[in-house]
């Protein structure tokens, strides 16, 4: 079995899917890569069990066959190589591969293809076809509120849901929870999974924006095809809590404010809140907002103050900074909506004009106790 193809080409393929490699796997032969040549075609597999990568790229060869090769050495070859054409001769007897390039050439032993898991094959009950653009928008807007509590499994995933009304993406920790939904696609059906934060981080670091990408899926399983690229991952198990009974129907009291000048105000104010609780207070009048933040143990404190729109009873409020931060971070509208009820209760960010009015996006953040 031998091929060839371009060092660069081959580098950036192995690199979109060398992130579904284990780092601490059990089992030695998933520390490699599958290759397989088929008619000048090459499918590359890199898999963990839980999650699979399939890339497929043209090459000239001579000969079909599989065996795995061991990834690090592979990946660590080619980023230290130009761009120029590499011939990879294999020894089908004994798996030893040459790789010959301009001033050189390396050796190493590869494995039967035979050892290497065979991928999932599933029937899938249901299938949509949706756009790489909202896709990656709904992964960026709601992977940061993931759980991490191995003991509520469900909530370590973002639950996708489908509707014929519309797509909804949600994920939440218990203390902040991210509802992110789009009523320019929908299905004939209602249906929903969670998929877990792995195959998440994998769809963004290799979604473009301009690609359409199929997604099969059933009870266990779902693939995700889009490009030249596959991903396969198995479905976390168990149902999702009722995420709509914890968003507060009834908010009165309504901040509007510019969103940059909050972001970095809190930003600021949060650097001098308590390391343990990091809690910042918003205190509320008229067209006035006031943030502080204090840290009794090392006499730290901060106040600042900002010009705001606001609507309902004078209020004080206390939140931890972090998620609030992150909330701001990653809403890109010009001003923002808070909308409370009582000190006591969640407030809900939201942004106050949408640009794209079939988006719809919801953050959750659980207050804190007040310290007196």
């Amino acid at each position: 079995m031998n091929f060839v193809t371009s060092s660069s080409t081959l580098l950036h393929h192995l690199q979109s899917i060398s992130g579904a490699l284990s780092t601490n796997t059990k089992i030695p032969i998933l520390d490699n890569f599958l290759f397989e040549v088929e008619s000048n075609k090459l499918t590359v597999v890199a898999s963990d069990l839980e999650t699979t990568m399939i890339t497929h790229l043209e090459v000239q060869s001579e000969g079909d066959g599989a065996l795995a090769i061991p990834a690090k050495l592979l990946l660590e070859v080619l980023k230290n190589l130009p761009d120029q054409p590499c011939a990879f001769r294999v020894n089908m007897d004994n798996y030893a591969i040459e790789i010959s390039y301009d001033n050189g050439k390396s050796k190493m032993v590869g494995f039967n293809s035979q050892d290497y898991p065979k991928l999932p094959t599933s029937e899938y009950s249901s299938s949509i076809d949706v756009s790489g653009e909202l896709l990656s928008s709904a992964i960026s807007k709601t992977l940061f509120a993931i759980g991490t509590d191995e003991m509520r499994p469900t909530m370590t995933g973002v639950l996708c849901e489908f509707s014929p009304d519309n797509i909804t993406f949600v994920a939440t920790d218990a203390h902040k929870l991210v509802r992110y939904r789009r009523t320019d696609i929908s299905t004939t059906s209602s249906s929903s999974f969670i998929i877990p934060k792995k195959p998440l981080n994998l769809l963004k670091g290799n979604l473009r924006g301009e690609e359409q990408v199929r997604i099969e899926y059933n009870a266990s399983n779902a693939t995700f095809t889009f490009n030249d690229l596959t991903l396969v991952c198995r479905l976390i198990e168990g149902k999702y809590p009722n995420y709509e009974a914890v968003i507060p129907k009834e908010n009165p009291n309504v901040l509007t404010v510019e969103r940059n000048q909050f972001h970095n105000s809190m930003r600021r104010v949060a650097i001098f809140s308590n390391k343990t609780t990091h809690q910042v207070l918003l205190k509320m009048a008229g067209a006035e907002l006031q943030l502080s933040a204090e840290d009794m143990d090392f006499s730290n404190e901060a106040n600042e103050r900002l010009t705001c729109n606001y609507h309902g009873m004078d209020m004080e409020i206390a939140f931890n900074a972090r998620p609030l931060v992150e909330m701001l971070s990653i809403l890109e509208t010009e001003s923002i909506q808070l909308s409370m009820s009582e000190p006591s209760r969640p407030g809900l960010l939201t942004p106050f004009e949408n640009k794209n009015t079939n988006e719809h996006i919801l953050m959750l953040v659980m207050p804190v106790m007040l310290n007196r």
